[in-house]
């Protein structure tokens, strides 16, 4: 059953996370991520981080989505009109790099670095001895990644304001 919800979970994340890029509407492009970001969710909860599923919902799919969608909306953006050669003049361009990205992500995953979980000693024992899934991961958080944690925050926040300054220009 667990292999099944993965499976789902997983194709429904490509296949969503694949209409993002290619769909020419923003808003609904913006919609199959919400969908990208609740399939997730999903996959979080296979593998037992109920915290970083719920927080994947929370904040991703609706604080994010919110800001994203009412950025969306107050620039005013239309539906992207390209005929059939151009898409698939950028597919030719993307198709190559795509198997790049999948290869790196594969080597990545595969790579000795990568073994987490049970294998590296933080199996179900290792994270009841941290007290739990939250504090486990607010543990980690705060010490070896608090740095690109605030960082993060202040790209967004960076984000948020040259969006309001480009829309402000647009309407003067």
């Amino acid at each position: 059953m667990e292999l099944f919800l993965f499976v789902v979970f997983s194709l429904i994340t490509l296949v969503s996370a694949a209409a993002v890029v290619w769909h020419p509407h923003p808003v609904k492009s913006a919609l199959f991520l919400i969908v990208t970001f609740f399939a997730m969710g999903g996959l979080y909860l296979l593998m037992q981080a109920e915290f970083i599923a719920l927080m994947q919902v929370l904040v991703y799919a609706g604080a994010v989505m919110v800001l994203f969608l009412f950025v969306i909306m107050l620039l005013n953006l239309k539906p992207r009109g390209e005929d059939r050669s151009a898409f698939r003049k950028r597919l030719r361009w993307a198709a190559p790099l795509i198997l790049v990205f999948l290869g790196a992500a594969l080597t990545a995953v595969t790579s000795p670095l990568a073994q987490l979980g049970p294998s590296a000693g933080q199996g179900v024992g290792w994270v009841e001895s941290q007290g739990g899934n939250v504090r486990a991961v607010g543990r980690a958080l705060f010490t070896h990644a608090f740095l690109p944690f605030e960082v993060t925050s202040v790209v967004l926040l960076v984000a948020v304001v040259g969006v309001i300054v480009l829309a402000k220009k647009e309407r003067r």
